[in-house]
């Protein structure tokens, strides 16, 4: 049976830490850190994701703001507000929450997000940083996925590591983390060929598609370590990962847990790069 890589405990860790030098900050330089999240339209996901954020900074000691758009809002509607907090000195980190309704281009929004308040890491100037090895922000998924693998002091230099997804939010950032931390690293996606020979020859397996239970136990090796990013609803509300967790974990060596394993990591992440930009925005 494995370890379990528990991201509620390691989050709990982040958290009392942050908590520590937001106190510090606040004594010494008089500032409180401020987020921003932008939500346009009423997803109802992203509304449980936004309320899960506000309590994370209440209980760190973040300022939270909370900008809620129509459905009806433009395109330049959402690039002016993003404008005015970008110019906004007691804002320290801007967060848009996705999905945003369909007819507006978020890629352009995270262009538009200031580089120094780009705290979900999805400006290309911070993009660039991670695959240049340079200090910037990192995408919270991938960041709170190295996070928790370092906290159990599993060894990443010189590892294969195989990652199945390659979206820009989890795939591709999360590559280039273990990239960065000398790992070998495989993508692999919808096209790829043979995926079983491939994931089987991983000591590492990072699952981020969206499919319910996607890696079976056939498909690890014995001794993995493996690391599921999927949330995925059962008709009855049961959440489930991208991993058969009951099967896959009689052979990995250590294994997160959905719920319960990288989403507290994620949030903790963001509160981390929020403090963060405010150290730098008032060096």
């Amino acid at each position: 049976m494995s370890n379990i890589l528990d991201g509620k405990e390691v989050s709990k860790k982040v958290r009392l830490e942050l908590k520590e030098e937001v106190e510090r900050i606040k004594k010494e330089k008089n500032i409180t850190p401020k987020l921003a999240v932008i939500m346009v339209g009423n997803n109802p996901s992203s509304q449980i994701y936004i309320r899960n954020k506000s309590k994370a900074c209440e209980e760190i000691g973040i300022e939270f703001e909370e900008y809620l758009l129509d459905e009806t809002t433009t395109q330049e509607e959402l690039l002016n507000l993003i404008d005015r907090l970008n110019q906004n000195k007691q804002i320290n980190g801007i967060l848009l929450q996705s999905p945003i309704p369909m007819g507006l281009d978020i890629n352009e929004a995270f262009r538009r997000i200031s580089p120094e308040k780009d705290v979900d890491g999805f400006n290309p100037e911070n993009v660039g940083k991670l695959v240049l090895g340079q200090n910037g922000f990192i995408s919270c998924t991938p960041f709170g996925i190295i996070r928790i693998l370092q906290d159990y002091n599993i060894e990443i230099e010189g590892k294969n590591a195989v990652i199945i997804g390659r979206s820009n939010i989890v795939g591709k950032p999360m590559s280039q983390c273990l990239l960065n931390k000398n790992a070998t690293v495989t993508i692999c996606h919808s096209k790829t060929k043979d995926l079983e020979e491939i994931t089987k020859k991983a000591d590492i397996v990072v699952v981020a598609i969206g499919k319910k239970e996607f890696l079976k136990d056939n498909m690890v090796k014995e001794g993995a370590v493996v690391v599921d990013v999927g949330i995925n609803r059962d008709d009855d509300g049961t959440i489930k990962g991208d991993v058969d967790f009951e099967n896959v974990s009689k052979k990995a060596s250590y294994i997160t847990p959905v719920p319960g394993g990288v989403g507290p990591m994620t949030i903790a992440m963001l509160m981390t790069n929020v403090v963060k930009a405010t150290k730098e925005q008032n060096k």
